[in-house]
């Protein structure tokens, strides 16, 4: 019989990533302590020991989810036009919602869509993350206005709002089975839908 517990050598990034996908798969609410702890190959208290609660375990599962399967936002923002900037992230994101190699969808979204407990705590936490990445993306929008790269009159904000709502929708269609090629099919509209300094001319 295998032994439980937190075994020599226990490696708390690999449990972490273990923990990741199972959040990801069955959302905060349906992921049980037990699911967790057998993903993560643990028992309950080397669990609270290495990472808290349940709770304290699913912000550093979101850290990690956005250190690692997020990092094309991050390339994104640094691409040289407000153009290439959401479209990097949207295709970036299309790719990622349907990699072969994870789950479908995106944790930040799922995770908490039906989240009820916890006082509503995990749901407005997620949200809190979604908003500082759209915040993010609305003052790189905000410079392009400044160089020019962007008309005078668009708005930074709903236009960082608009990008993240085409992501946040195609995160769920991923999950409901939509295939990368639909997601991208969309990501074509919401392009043609960008604001560009040259349609001033």
């Amino acid at each position: 019989m295998a032994v439980r517990g937190r075994p020599r050598g226990f490696d708390a990034d690999a449990a972490l990533d273990r923990a990741v996908e199972v959040f990801w798969r069955q959302g905060y609410e349906g992921a049980s302590l037990t699911d967790l702890t057998d993903a993560m190959g643990i028992n309950r208290t080397s669990m609270y020991a290495a990472f808290g609660n349940k709770e304290e375990l699913f912000h550093r599962a979101v850290a990690r989810y956005a250190e690692a399967d997020m990092a094309y936002a991050r390339a994104a923002l640094a691409q040289p036009t407000a153009h290439a900037v959401v479209e990097t992230f949207l295709r970036a994101n299309a790719d990622a919602l349907t990699r072969a190699d994870r789950p479908s969808g995106c944790l930040s979204v799922q995770g908490g869509l039906a989240e009820g407990g916890e006082g509503g705590r995990v749901a407005a936490f997620l949200a809190d993350s979604r908003l500082a990445g759209e915040r993010a993306l609305a003052q790189r929008l905000a410079s392009a206005v400044e160089e020019g790269d962007l008309p005078a009159d668009t708005d930074p904000d709903a236009l960082a709002r608009y990008v993240m709502v085409v992501s946040e929708g195609n995160a769920v269609h991923a999950a409901g089975g939509a295939n990368r090629e639909a997601l991208h099919a969309t990501v074509d509209i919401a392009l043609r839908a960008l604001p560009r300094a040259d349609a001033e001319a």
